[in-house]
């Protein structure tokens, strides 16, 4: 061990998944600590650690040299590593005489275990290491039901966290950083190759902005102007009226604190925002809840939740699979969601439940398979969300959607994308046609067709399975479990 003088040893900040200056209780903990500071940030993708899908490497790379650029403006640097987290942490330690060690937690599988074991090895070395909550409302440990276990059921589980979230100071980035006398090497993040490649899809990611600053555009950009029509269309994927902050908020470069915050204070100015308000903020509810839940049961990303499901007579279709991930099952709602993922790497809420339920119950394909589509394509592919939304479409989850509800994918188009805009965006093929065939192109007249110069089959693909046939395999499918997966109840 150093020497020196704690004031002296300098301090390791671990940055994570919480890509931003302000509101960081980790950085907040290192700035107070008077040591020199080395942010670090160690891309860790060893066994037992999920690494990032492509999309969501993407994101990295660009929310990485945002967070460069803003620290080299407080006089500061960003060290690179790349490897084992826990070992390269030790191997810093050595190089650079460090005496503490800050981070924010993560709660997923395999990290948390890490993450305990590393603090308590640098603990037993006379290395001060604390961890903070940076990235949930509440944590997971803080809320029990009246047994004394976790929430499976969200109304309750969300009643009982907004109680606990309180008025935590929210601090403002620091106006510099104390740097130490020496900087370790670092990787060029050039050099770690982030964008994706065979193929590179990311072109049209470019619509996005990540980092912290990005993130507090996306947040003023909700309460200045999304926010009062949230309620009703964030269902309309043609308006795009979701508030796209998801990404921002699986990197950390806002805090669902901040983002908590705004809201309330928002709703505060302008009264009639209430209703829009509390809806948004129990959507902010249900990601705590899955991030939750994945605590309390880190098995979910290759497990039901109800074991019920365990039985369940799922197909192997890799024709029907690869027609979906294409974005060419014939269904055009189904369609225009999966390519719209695969050139913006999103998807409205909406959409996403639509695409995942055509997969699940008109395909009868493990949701595992589309959970790993949705990992590798999505800009915000998190451990918790997409794992837990995809069960909770599959009825395996938690308080889900029962598995008999299934989505219509006509009916669904026709509700909710009337007119047809979100389909002629995102299957050009079809846009000439009118808005009473467009989302079952396959019941248009001949001459209706030829006017719009489609070719089923040819131009744009027949349905690959029928809705009504689908259906009643789907029902049958279920009938086949020995047990009941019915909802759990709670307290």
């Amino acid at each position: 061990m150093s020497d020196k003088t704690p004031s002296d040893a300098p301090a390791l900040l671990w940055f994570r998944r919480d890509l931003r200056l302000a509101g960081n209780p980790a950085l907040q903990m290192a700035v107070a600590s008077g040591r020199p500071i080395i942010p670090v940030f160690i891309l860790d993708e060893t066994d037992g650690v999920r690494c990032p899908g492509a999309a969501g490497l993407w994101w990295l790379d660009r929310s990485l040299q945002a967070l460069m650029e803003d620290l080299e403006k407080l006089g500061s640097k960003l060290l690179l590593r790349r490897g084992e987290a826990g070992k390269l942490i030790r191997q810093l330690i050595e190089e650079t005489s460090a005496g503490a060690v800050y981070w924010n937690r993560l709660y997923d599988p395999g990290q948390c275990d890490r993450d305990t074991s590393l603090k308590a090895a640098l603990k037993a070395d006379g290395v001060e290491a604390q961890s903070c909550n940076a990235a949930l409302l509440v944590e997971p440990w803080e809320i029990q039901n009246k047994t004394g276990g976790y929430y499976q059921v969200f109304t309750p589980f969300w009643r009982a966290a907004r109680q606990l979230v309180g008025d935590t100071t929210i601090h403002a980035a620091p106006k510099g950083l104390k740097a130490p006398k020496r900087w370790p090497a670092s990787d060029r993040l050039e050099s770690w190759s982030l964008h994706p490649t065979k193929p590179d899809w990311s072109s049209s990611f470019d619509v996005w902005t990540p980092g912290e600053a990005g993130a507090q555009n996306r947040l003023h950009a909700l309460i200045d102007g999304k926010l009062s029509d949230y309620p009703t269309q964030r269902d309309i994927p043609e308006t795009e009226g979701t508030s796209r902050l998801s990404p921002h908020l699986h990197w950390g470069e806002i805090g669902p604190r901040q983002v908590w915050r705004a809201i309330e204070s928002a709703a505060h100015r302008h009264p009639k925002l209430e209703t829009a308000a509390q809806k948004f903020l129990t959507e902010l509810g249900w990601r705590e809840f899955n991030h939750h839940l994945l605590f309390q049961r880190p098995d979910l990303p290759d497990h039901n939740f109800k074991a019920a499901y365990d039985d369940f007579p799922w197909r192997t279709d890799k024709a029907g699979f690869t027609a979906w991930a294409k974005g060419r099952t014939g269904y055009p709602m189904v369609d225009a969601g999966m390519r719209e993922l695969w050139t913006t790497g999103y998807m409205e809420n909406r959409v996403r439940m639509i695409t995942a339920s055509f997969l699940i119950k008109h395909l009868l394909l493990d949701w595992r398979q589309g959970e790993r589509w949705f990992w590798d394509t999505l800009l915000d592919a998190s451990p918790a969300n997409n794992v837990l939304n995809w069960q909770w479409v599959a009825g395996s989850g938690a308080d889900a959607s029962p598995f008999f509800r299934i989505f219509n994918p006509i009916g669904q188009g026709e509700k909710f994308d009337t007119e047809g805009g979100y389909i002629r965006r995102w299957i050009p093929e079809l846009a000439k046609l009118p808005a009473k065939y467009i989302h079952a192109p396959w019941t248009a007249p001949t001459e209706v067709l030829t006017k719009a110069e489609i070719k089923l089959g040819d131009t744009y693909p027949k349905p690959i399975v029928d809705h009504d046939i689908a259906r009643q395999r789907a029902l049958a499918a279920l009938k086949t479990l020995r047990k009941s997966p019915g909802d759990t109840n709670d307290d």
